[in-house]
């Protein structure tokens, strides 16, 4: 790489009715060099806050999981690197420095970068629970890394010791609606179910109440949430619930109840 050429950067996300912070998300990245949406079905505005927003738009007519979906609108990225937010994440202006200043600094392709997530919880940004940092690989060059197949909670793996962190917090609005919120909850716990009962693993109604009176054991006393307040209380009960539907999903399918 020559001393004069910067690479190209760009924010790539994959939408389907994206939210009520979605201008806001786009707004936070419009200092990128090209801005990738692959959008599979959005019934609400999203198309025309992404076409506002001078957002390249792709369509997707399936929905193949998340890992996969990624892939696919990476094969859209022309720019050298790609930074990855969600629809309901907003980058700081500290976090947009610390990435200006890899960029310019002639990166090595071989290193990829992870942000902290700071999340919000019904109106708290929450700092303990086991929350935060919430550290996810976000950054890296377009041709050497991609997220893995996972349906759900799918990441980008990297070797050890070619990862960085980078400076300043990405905000993560976890709960602007609470049906949406509640909704993803549930899609998550059904996805994670059939990946678990694919692979042949089983749980029993002790196994469900056990994990979930553990979860909130574990988010409430042991990662200080009761320093939160009623939000820590509450997101320590939210987790358990969602532990529980998790292995209720499971249970109901090893006992063909679906």
């Amino acid at each position: 790489m020559n001393h004069h050429h910067r690479p190209r950067l760009a924010c790539a996300l994959i939408t389907k009715n994206a939210g009520p912070r979605f201008a806001e998300v786009l707004a936070s990245v419009d200092w990128v060099d090209e801005i990738v949406i692959l959008d599979s079905g959005s019934s609400d505005d999203t198309i025309e806050v992404a076409e506002r927003a001078g957002a390249k738009v792709f369509q997707s007519e399936d929905w193949p999981g998340f890992g996969p979906q990624r892939q696919r609108a990476q094969q859209h990225v022309s720019a050298d690197w790609v930074l990855w937010l969600d629809t309901d994440e907003v980058v700081t202006p500290e976090l947009r420095q610390s990435i200006e200043a890899v960029i310019s600094s002639e990166p090595d392709p071989s290193i990829a970068y992870e942000v902290n997530r700071l999340s919000d919880f019904f109106g708290r940004f929450i700092r303990r629970s086991g929350w935060y940092p919430d550290s996810v690989v976000r950054l890296h060059a377009t041709n050497r890394y991609h997220y893995n197949d996972a349906l759900v909670h799918e990441r980008i793996e990297v070797p050890k010791g070619k990862l960085k962190s980078l400076s300043g917090d990405l905000l993560h609005y976890t709960s602007d609606d609470y049906r949406g919120y509640m909704a993803k909850s549930l899609q998550y716990a059904d996805a994670w179910a059939e990946a678990r009962h694919a692979k042949g693993k089983r749980t029993s109604v002790a196994g469900i109440i056990g994990r979930s009176f553990w979860c909130f054991l574990r988010k409430y006393l042991l990662q200080l949430g009761f320093l939160e307040g009623r939000h820590g209380l509450l997101l320590a009960l939210q987790s358990s619930h969602y532990v529980f539907n998790k292995y209720f999903g499971l249970w109901v399918r090893q006992n063909k109840l679906k």
